[in-house]
């Protein structure tokens, strides 16, 4: 069965050196490795990043390793698809249907071990996760409608987010008035202890549904136009 691929539209700020350096990585593989073992290797990180932030409740410095998990994270889910692009073994519905179902399992695998660190509160980061596969689902139906496969909104993109989670773990890592600091606000009726992560992750959240509304509303007034409604017929 033929399938016609999105276009990929990438347009973050690190893309154009990115690419570079992955074309470049994907050049120099060896033969016997393959693009389903990178994946392999991306969901391998994402299991490295929740150890890293669980583990860091009985010592801070694991942070170090959920750090780690992001380059391997990386690694595997950025070069899979290149290397099948630049070996021209690209496979489009076997590997839309692997890398997305792998991409919501990476996902929540990060977003809970987050959660059971003692950084982040857990209704914050399954906020996140919520948010985030929301704004998956809205990417691959416009995959379908409008053959676009958006990797980026606001020129930032997957591997933006990794960096940005590489550095808020090394301030913290590295400065302990940003590790020992608390506050306790009232939400809801009930105490809630926030850190600086939880600040980190609130922003985060209001970018993200943000750009999931303004991309909602956009995209809908423009299929209005294209499938307008219809009169009914008469008798």
């Amino acid at each position: 069965m033929e399938r016609k691929q999105s276009t990929r539209i990438q347009t973050s700020l690190v893309n154009k050196a990115e690419r570079k350096v992955l074309v470049w990585m994907a050049e120099r593989m060896p033969r016997w490795i393959t693009s389903d073992m990178l994946t392999c290797v991306g969901v391998l990180g994402a299991v490295i990043i929740a150890a890293g932030y669980v583990l860091s409740a009985g010592d801070y410095r694991w942070l170090w390793l959920a750090s780690a998990g992001f380059v391997v994270n990386w690694f595997g889910d950025s070069l899979d698809g290149t290397l099948a692009r630049v070996r021209n073994q690209q496979r489009p519905l076997y590997g839309f249907f692997l890398d997305h179902n792998v991409d919501g399992i990476n996902e929540t695998l990060m977003f809970a071990g987050l959660g059971l660190s003692p950084f982040m509160n857990m209704g914050l980061s399954m906020s996140l996760l919520a948010v985030y596969l929301l704004l998956s689902i809205y990417v691959y139906i416009s995959a379908h409608l409008k053959g676009e496969f958006r990797l980026t909104y606001a020129k930032l993109g997957p591997t933006e987010f990794r960096l940005l989670a590489i550095i808020v773990n090394t301030l913290l890592v590295s400065i302990e008035p940003l590790r020992s600091y608390g506050r306790t606000w009232v939400l809801l009726g009930g105490e809630v202890q926030a850190g600086v992560l939880d600040y980190v992750g609130v922003v985060v959240l209001v970018v993200m549904v943000a750009m999931l509304l303004y991309s909602l509303i956009h995209d809908g007034r423009e299929y209005a136009k294209i499938d307008p409604p219809k009169r009914g017929s008469e008798n």
